[in-house]
């Protein structure tokens, strides 16, 4: 008898503990990225970040930066389609690509940014991550035309900009329109007198790879020719042919790379160099540097030259 009354009280004992475990275990609490834009009422983040099955990664460990559009934001998005209706109306593959556009894979604070292009989580040809730029003078602006609401919100696993702008993932027509270093190259694209439609066939699926000067490298271009005052005193023909001159179809070239030799461009043969530096040497006897590289957009890849290249 004494041994089952020990039994029983023994077991009773237990059992409370359990008891105890299972109803009074305590909640453990997160401040991730999805925490955040959940205490931020960022519904419309969540929901898309859903459909993309990218809420589990942005609750993952890391030190990720996301650029995080209002409520507001999305519904531009969704008004910019008369077929959108809801973010569930949005292909999965877009919503996921254009999201994947706003993440960074390294913490950056505001105080960190400067004027530069930044890789981010979303991929383009073979698969290179897609470049957002980044503008500081002035007034802070991402991928052209974005702007911040709310900067270096913490999380446990990164940081928070709130922006006012879904960021469409930009092609390289788009990332030469919003860089003010090529506004001439943009003029020279975009010349009413053209036989040829640069910007729609740039604006294609392409792969391409786009050398591309800088303004300072039109204005020695133009001062090169008593003549020139202006593109628009150059003459078209010889304006499509330098503009042919500078584009590589079907190649989405980075220049990790770029080798020594060849390369057959939409206007002629260039040379790579490498001896140097990264350089190319045209059949009209230049030396051109390569000064900005692997500005990466969804249908190529730009890097950014000194000079014209003039076949």
């Amino acid at each position: 008898m004494k041994l089952i009354t020990k039994f029983f009280s023994l077991f009773l004992f237990a059992s409370l503990l359990v008891s105890c475990s299972n109803n009074d275990e305590p909640t453990i609490e997160t401040n991730t990225i999805v925490d955040v834009a959940v205490n931020n009422n960022l519904t419309s983040l969540v929901a898309a970040a859903t459909r993309a099955d990218l809420a589990s990664i942005l609750s993952s460990p890391g030190s990720y930066t996301v650029f995080a559009p209002t409520n507001d934001a999305f519904q531009t998005l969704l008004d910019s389609n008369p077929a959108w209706n809801t973010i569930n109306d949005i292909p999965v593959a877009t919503l996921r690509a254009v999201l994947l556009f706003h993440v960074l894979e390294t913490e950056v604070k505001s105080t960190d940014l400067s004027d530069t292009y930044v890789n981010t989580l979303s991929v383009g040809p073979n698969e290179e991550q897609l470049s957002l730029q980044v503008e500081v003078i002035g007034g802070v602006t991402f991928n052209g035309n974005t702007t911040p609401i709310t900067v270096d919100v913490q999380a446990s696993n990164g940081i928070v900009h709130v922006i006012n702008k879904v960021m469409l993932p930009p092609n390289v027509v788009t990332l030469a329109l919003n860089n003010d270093g090529f506004t001439s190259l943009v003029a020279a694209l975009t010349d009413s007198r053209h036989t040829i439609d640069f910007v729609a066939g740039l604006s294609g699926a392409g792969p391409f790879t786009v050398f591309a000067p800088t303004n300072a490298a039109f204005q020695a271009l133009l001062d090169s020719n008593t003549d020139w005052n202006s593109l628009a005193d150059v003459p078209v023909a010889t304006l499509e042919a330098v503009l042919l001159y500078h584009v590589v179809e079907e190649a989405n070239v980075q220049s990790g790379e770029l080798t020594n030799g060849n390369v057959s461009t939409l206007g002629g043969i260039i040379t790579i160099d490498l001896t140097n530096g990264a350089q190319i040497k045209t059949t009209s006897s230049q030396t051109v540097n390569i000064i900005v590289v692997d500005v990466q957009g969804t249908n190529g890849v730009i890097h950014g030259i000194d000079t014209v290249l003039l076949p």
